[in-house]
């Protein structure tokens, strides 16, 4: 609550501030060309003045009191018969801290419904010291950032600049969080290469992940199965429903379709992918998956099961058909209109100008649309995990149950693991193998689309 209210209060002063700032260069003003720059920069100046360093300041202070609470907590008389195992005392300070916040709460612990009360005014102290010291920061931004309004001050500039520093400031969370991911990937991918050979993890052929510490450890983490599994899922079943139904869907879209109609298709086949995965799960499991089994069972297979890749892979495929359509849609538009009208012209029918004319020369962007679905379909995790099953077998039977390797990072990350384990640490070492393989995948489909657009811009 009170960070809600020092918040609103730092803004406050911040537009007060914008309305001084350009109050004062207006009175500047003598004619044209007297000011630097506009009264409306002089005011997001004095505004950026005010409102970055207070802040800043709050968010250190954020970052710094709950060790001076801790502190203070520990200090008080009151806290003289906590116990001294770490464990014990931190979860009584933990509660008293939510009674503290919540008086209405149930208090399981006596010491911490006593301790309630203290901690309440320790850290109702502590918010104050640090809204004093945000708005004693923001008052006095607002002072320096009140003196620099002159009629030769480059307020423009330096609001320019400050943009540009927040605009950098995002580009780089997004590129050190890339960094992060990658980084920690790579450290526990190495502890558990400290274990299990690269070579028997990326080419064995049995999966059976286990805790113990052996000779005979790689022979288990054969992860081949895995990856065979989620290639046969979502780059080949996946893909034979999506393709032709993407592509065929693009082409009527574009060379058949009134404009009435395309208006209301299009947006109703981009529906499917903004359709959350787990319902395509529950839909997978509870509609497609009885059916490849009783087709399994009219094909004479013995004793099918519900969960197979083809109803996995069947379900992917029409998840990603908005994908591959609307690149296949921009690449069939991009195409210049002299083609078309230069095969139409030699005398070539509207079905034979598509075959031979547009859809050879949207293949660059239609290709980079299938392996941007590709890279989208092996990374899907909930339709598999409700109806491909959790077998990692190799098999060429779309009607066997199998697994992938998102399926199995769920399975090991889940329930009560120990997380120094070759069993937990293999999750790392295939969440690796998914990210290199998804990236290769988006750089050459990148590619594919920069060549494509050389080609027609």
């Amino acid at each position: 609550m009170i960070s809600q209210f020092v918040l609103l209060v730092v803004l406050g002063l911040g537009v007060a501030g914008w309305f001084a700032a350009r109050a004062k260069a207006q009175a500047l003003y003598t004619g044209r060309g007297s000011l630097a720059a506009v009264p409306s920069y002089h005011g997001w100046h004095m505004l950026l003045w005010i409102v970055v360093p207070a802040v800043l300041v709050w968010a250190v202070w954020g970052g710094i009191s709950p060790g001076l609470v801790r502190g203070a907590i520990l200090a008080d008389p009151a806290a003289a018969q906590l116990p001294a195992f770490d464990m014990e005392r931190d979860a009584i300070l933990a509660e008293a801290s939510q009674l503290a916040r919540n008086p209405d709460a149930a208090a399981f612990n006596p010491m911490a419904q006593q301790l309630a009360e203290v901690v309440r005014g320790i850290e109702t102290r502590f918010a104050m010291i640090g809204a004093a010291l945000a708005a004693l920061t923001a008052f006095a931004g607002g002072a320096f950032g009140y003196t620099r309004v002159k009629a030769g001050f480059p307020a423009r500039t330096r609001v320019e600049r400050a943009t540009l520093m927040t605009l950098l400031v995002a580009s780089l969370i997004a590129i050190l969080t890339t960094a992060g991911i990658v980084i920690s990937l790579v450290y526990e991918t190495g502890l558990f290469f400290r274990h299990v050979s690269p070579i028997d993890f990326l080419t064995g052929t049995h999966w059976a992940p286990r805790t113990g510490f052996d000779a005979e450890l790689g022979k288990d983490f054969g992860a081949v199965p895995l990856f065979w599994g989620t290639l046969f899922i979502g780059a080949v079943i996946a893909m034979i429903v999506a393709i032709p139904l993407g592509l065929m869907s693009a082409v009527f879209l574009t060379q058949y379709a009134s404009a009435t109609m395309r208006k209301w298709l299009k947006p109703a086949l981009e529906i499917l992918a903004g359709i959350p995965t787990v319902v395509y799960g529950y839909f997978a499991a509870l509609t497609v998956a009885p059916l490849v089994r009783d087709f399994a069972a009219a094909m004479g297979a013995e004793n099918p099961s519900t969960e197979s890749a083809l109803a996995a892979g069947v379900v992917m495929g029409v998840m990603i058909i908005p994908f591959v359509s609307s690149m296949a849609d921009d690449s069939i538009a991009a195409v210049p209109q002299a083609m078309r009208d230069g095969s139409l012209a030699m005398g070539a029918t509207k079905s034979e100008t598509i075959k031979r004319v547009l859809l050879p020369a949207a293949l660059p962007g239609i290709v980079a649309g299938v392996m941007l679905a590709v890279s989208r379909a092996i990374g899907e995790t909930m339709i598999v995990v409700m109806a491909a099953g959790a077998a990692a077998r190799l098999s060429a039977n779309p009607f066997d149950s199998m697994t992938t390797v998102t399926f199995q990072i769920v399975q090991l990350l889940t329930g009560d693991q120990e997380f120094d384990s070759p069993k937990t640490l293999s999750a790392f070492a295939l969440g690796l193998v998914l990210f290199v393989v998804t990236l290769a995948l988006n750089i050459v489909a990148l590619r594919v689309v920069k060549k494509y657009r050389e080609a027609y811009d």
